[in-house]
Order: structure tokens, then C-alpha cells, then sequence
């Protein structure tokens, strides 16, 4: 048993020696401004990616190709990049402005713009985190894509396998094939990827869509295309760093002119001076607690608990959340849609103007004492310090007078990777430790684990540990997280950088007061330590209703109670 925790522990520490290399050396490739990723200049993350062998990317130390991780991939980059020999990573430098057309992932946003076929440039509003997430999805990506290229090459390159040939046939000619060809096409990928017929018709619908049935053929193809040009022409496939974004990166330039526009529109709407809370989360549930019962009277009285807005969270019911949100429009609610760069929206309720009658809480007599919430949505791991950082600094008017928000508190509500439990359970934490650093931060959370008790979901608290990314973590490491007297619950990404924003803005700075309330609450969206509940594995789907709505009822009763 020993020897056991021994070896462990170990595998642990080489896992965040890996972290470490990633991150250090990320961050010199950036101050370099280009490199190859499959070059000399790419080898230290190449070779540390595939030592700490990523939960989320499963097979990638393998032969075989990996399938799951290669769709959390794809749906994270902009669709074509697998064709294109160079990526530039950009700050926003009016691309759209351009006749080039923005090219937004499924699963993030950002807008990319295929400038010619071989050059793909990514707009970076984000901070560093977005420009990590994306150099370990692209050094996973072009891992994989030589793995193809060793199984369909013959002869030094010299020729190449029947499958490849028929393959290439199929996507250069761009031909229209029946669905027995379709399938015969398929018994090739899996000999070329190295996985079962179920397995690759499996993944081949996940990317099919109506105008592009054969996308995954395509993608395999030039996926695979590249890194042969790579191996035999030496045409290498580089990632460039644009001077603007080198320069512009860390100075909160994107961030400072969101809290701005936030801050216009409170003073436009005489809200300024009133007690503000602030909740980071999701765009509709704060939204329907609020208002669905009052806009959606018929529904509210014949559904019990939780069911409204599960009804509200079906696909099918896009004319009832129109309903919702033009009613919220009308009482109370007005709607900042971004164009800052952060791509983050924001709402702001006036509480004093919602017909609280049908609700649990309750308004306060006076005007002046009624909250205004502004629920911002979900910032990207170190833009989660610029985005609060600028929103709790004081408002500089035209005439240079400065006001101070009153901001009671700050609640930040959020999906995370969970370390006991399952998809859809709970997590309080009651510190955050950020990986990679001494830095640690502890905290008073208003929220407990008995106030999420009685909603059918379990609860946990305990510290949680703020990642540098979601895509850098395995078994081992998060084990040994658990397992220790870290008592760590649980990963996610932004924690550390929204109590740093705070702490320094309410001790150090001043800018508001000492006495703020925190509350920090996540639902579990996967479970890293369970083989095939990972991010990889898909979404919580219905699961999340129950969890997202009992967080975010104890957050607004508290708000309405204090």
C-alpha cells in the first residue's frame, strides 16, 4: 500500500512539473512572438502535454486516434483551422470592419477570421487564459494529426495506404457518395485512426450537420494533409503573435472599457448611487427567478418548484424565454450586449420596479434602498481579475469627479469540475487555491453547504483549486489534490481571480467596503476523476436546472434580505 502512495504521489508531482514547463513556456513563445508548434521551438510542450497525459484528451500518449478530445477540440477552434498552414493569434484590430467573415467556435466565444486558405487569425479579447487554452488545444491537435500521418505513410512517404487514397479522392474531389460508399469510407477511417466502426461513425455524426454531411472526413484528411506536407516538404505550420497583442495583453484594455459602459448606464438611469450587487452567471436564471412567474402567469401557477424553468430551459421553447425577456425589458431590466471585446454580456435589473407578489422576497419601502443587480456572464479564467477588478473602481465622470459604487456584494455562481460526487452536485467553497503559485485565498462565503441542502442534489465544501486550464489536469494530480490535507472539492478556473479583484478592492485599494459580501457556489459539470465523465464526455443537459436554480434562489434571497 505504500509503495502504491509512493508511486502516486510521484506521478503527481511529474504532472505539475508538466504544468509548470506548459505555462513557462507558453508565455516565452508569446514574448517570442511566433513558433512552430511541431518544430524545435515546440518540443517542450509537446513533450510536456504528452507526459502529464491530460484527462480531457484522453488517448493522446497513444497510437490510435483520440476521438472524444478530439471533439471537445474542434469545437472549441474555428472550423477550417485544420487547413490552415499558419495561425495568427490577434488583439481586435478591426477585422470586423473588414469583408472577411467572423468565424465563432460552437463551444467559445471569439471571433477568428480565415484571411486566405492557409491562414487563420484568432482575436484574443480575453487575457492570457484564452491564449493557454488555445496553444494546448492546438499542440493536442497537431499530436493527433501526426499520428495520422505515421499510419497512412508507405515507404518514407514515398506512397501511401488504400485508405488514405481513398479518402483523399473523396474530399479534393468533393464528391457526393451514397450512403453504402459513405460507410465504406468509414471501415477506412477506422483503419486509418485506429478505432472501431461504432466508435468512428459515432464521432462522424457528432460533426455532421445538413450542409456539410462529410465534415469529419474533411477534417481527418487535413488533419492529416498538413502534417504529411510537414514531414516531407517541410512546410511547417507556425502560430504567430500579433505586435498588438503582445503589446496589449495584461493592460485590461477590453475590460476597462466594458465596466465603463456598465457604469454610463447606471448613470443614465439614476442608478449609480444605489446598493449594487453583483452576480457572475449565466444569462437567464437570475433573469426567470425574477420575472417568469409575473410574464408567464398561467405556467407559474400550474407548475410546481423547479418546473417553470425547466420549461424555459427546453430548446422548444423559444417564444415562452422571448416572452420573459421582453416582459423583464419593461420592468426593470435593461440589457448590455458587448461590444467591448470581452464578450461578456450583462444585465441590469432595478429591483424597485418588479412586482414582487407573486415572489419569495420582498422589495424595501424606500426607493433609494431597493438593490440593482448587474448579473454578468461568465468571464474566461485571468479575465475574471480585469473584468471585477475594473467594474469595482469608482466612476470618473466627464468633469473628472469620481463615485464610488456602493457594491454590498459580490456572488459568483459557476460550473466547475467536481472531485467527490457526480455531474449536477454541488460545491461551496470556503478557499481558493490558485495552481502553480503560493497564492492562496481564503474567505468568509455567505453561502453554506446547509443552504443548498433539500433541493435533491448533494453538497460539498471545502477548498477548490483555481486552474490554469481545464485541458492541463489528469488523475493523478487531482488525486492527490483530494486526497490531501488541501481538501480540495473541486477545479474551475476564474475563483482566484475574483477574490483577488475583491480583496485588493475592498482592503487595499478602498474602492469599496471592507465589509462586502462574498458568495461563491458551483455545480458540477463533470467529474475528472471518473473515466468518461469528463468535459469530453458532453454537457449536464437537463441535469443543471436544479442545481443552477437552487444556487441562484439562496443567492437572491440573501440579496433581498440584506
Amino acid at each position: 500500500m505504500s509503495e502504491f502512495k509512493k508511486i502516486d504521489r510521484t506521478r503527481a508531482q511529474e504532472s505539475t512539473n508538466a504544468i509548470e514547463k506548459l505555462y513557462i513556456s507558453m508565455r516565452h513563445l508569446f514574448g517570442r512572438g511566433f513558433y512552430k508548434p511541431m518544430g524545435i521551438s515546440g518540443e517542450t510542450l509537446r513533450k510536456s502535454l504528452l507526459l502529464l497525459r491530460p484527462e480531457i484528451y484522453g488517448s493522446i500518449a497513444e497510437e490510435r486516434i483520440e476521438l472524444n478530445g478530439l471533439t471537445y477540440v474542434i469545437e472549441r477552434l474555428p472550423e477550417g483551422i485544420e487547413e490552415c498552414q499558419y495561425i495568427n493569434l490577434t488583439a481586435d484590430e478591426g477585422y470586423k470592419n473588414s469583408h472577411f467573415k467572423p468565424i465563432v467556435p460552437p463551444k467559445r466565444r471569439r471571433n477568428c477570421y480565415r484571411i486566405d486558405k492557409d491562414q487563420m487569425n484568432i482575436e484574443i479579447t480575453r487575457g492570457r487564459s484564452e491564449i493557454y487554452d488555445i496553444l494546448t488545444h492546438l499542440t493536442f491537435l497537431f499530436i493527433e494529426s501526426h499520428k495520422i500521418q505515421v499510419r497512412v505513410t508507405l515507404n518514407d512517404g514515398e506512397d501511401f495506404t488504400r485508405e488514405w487514397k481513398h479518402l483523399e479522392d473523396i474530399v479534393l474531389h468533393q464528391k457526393e457518395i451514397s450512403e453504402e460508399e459513405r460507410e465504406v469510407t468509414i471501415v477506412h477511417l477506422a483503419n486509418i485512426l485506429g478505432r472501431t466502426f461504432d466508435e468512428v461513425l459515432s464521432i462522424y455524426k457528432t460533426f455532421s450537420t445538413k450542409e456539410n454531411p462529410d465534415r469529419f472526413f474533411q477534417l481527418i484528411y487535413w488533419l492529416g494533409k498538413l502534417a504529411i506536407n510537414e514531414v516531407f516538404e517541410n512546410n511547417k505550420r507556425t502560430v504567430t503573435f500579433s505586435s498588438v497583442l503582445v503589446e496589449e495583453i495584461g493592460h485590461h484594455i477590453y475590460g476597462e472599457i466594458w465596466a465603463n459602459n456598465i457604469k454610463k448606464v447606471l448613470k443614465l438611469n439614476n442608478l449609480l448611487e444605489r446598493p449594487i450587487h453583483i452576480i457572475s452567471a449565466n444569462m437567464h436564471s437570475v433573469l426567470n427567478s425574477l420575472y417568469a412567474k409575473n410574464a408567464l402567469p398561467k405556467e407559474g401557477k400550474e407548475l410546481k418548484g423547479f418546473e417553470l424553468y425547466q420549461l424555459l430551459s427546453n430548446s422548444n421553447s423559444k417564444p415562452l424565454q422571448k416572452k420573459v425577456k421582453e416582459f423583464a425589458s419593461l420592468n426593470g431590466l435593461v440589457y448590455i450586449k458587448d461590444t467591448s471585446g470581452t464578450n461578456i454580456d450583462v444585465q441590469i435589473i432595478d429591483t424597485a420596479k418588479i412586482n414582487f407578489d407573486v415572489l419569495a422576497f420582498s422589495k424595501k419601502e424606500k426607493l433609494e434602498d431597493n438593490a440593482v443587480i448587474i448579473v454578468m456572464d461568465y468571464a474566461f479564467g485571468e479575465q475574471a481579475y480585469e473584468t471585477m477588478d475594473e467594474l469595482l473602481k469608482p466612476y470618473t465622470c466627464e468633469k473628472n469627479t469620481k463615485t464610488h459604487l456602493d457594491v454590498k456584494s459580490v456572488s459568483i455562481m459557476g460550473k466547475a469540475g467536481i472531485l467527490e460526487g457526480g455531474k449536477g452536485d454541488i460545491m461551496i467553497p470556503s478557499a481558493h487555491i490558485f495552481e502553480g503559485t503560493a497564492d492562496n485565498y481564503p474567505f468568509k462565503n455567505e453561502l453554506t453547504k446547509e443552504d443548498l441542502e433539500g433541493f435533491g442534489v448533494k453538497s460539498f465544501d471545502g477548498s477548490m483549486i483555481s486552474v490554469l486550464g481545464t485541458s492541463l489536469q489528469n488523475k493523478d494530480l487531482l488525486k492527490f489534490f483530494h486526497d490531501s490535507t488541501w481538501n480540495v472539492i473541486g477545479l474551475e478556473m476564474e475563483g482566484a481571480h475574483y477574490q483577488k479583484a475583491i480583496q485588493s478592492a475592498s482592503r487595499i485599494r478602498g474602492n469599496v467596503s471592507e465589509d462586502i459580501k462574498v458568495r461563491y457556489a458551483y455545480y458540477a459539470s463533470d467529474n475528472p476523476l471518473e473515466t468518461g465523465a469528463t468535459l469530453a464526455s458532453g454537457g449536464l443537459g437537463m441535469t443543471g436546472v436544479t442545481p443552477t436554480y437552487a444556487i441562484t434562489q439562496r443567492i437572491l434571497e440573501q440579496i433581498f434580505s440584506s
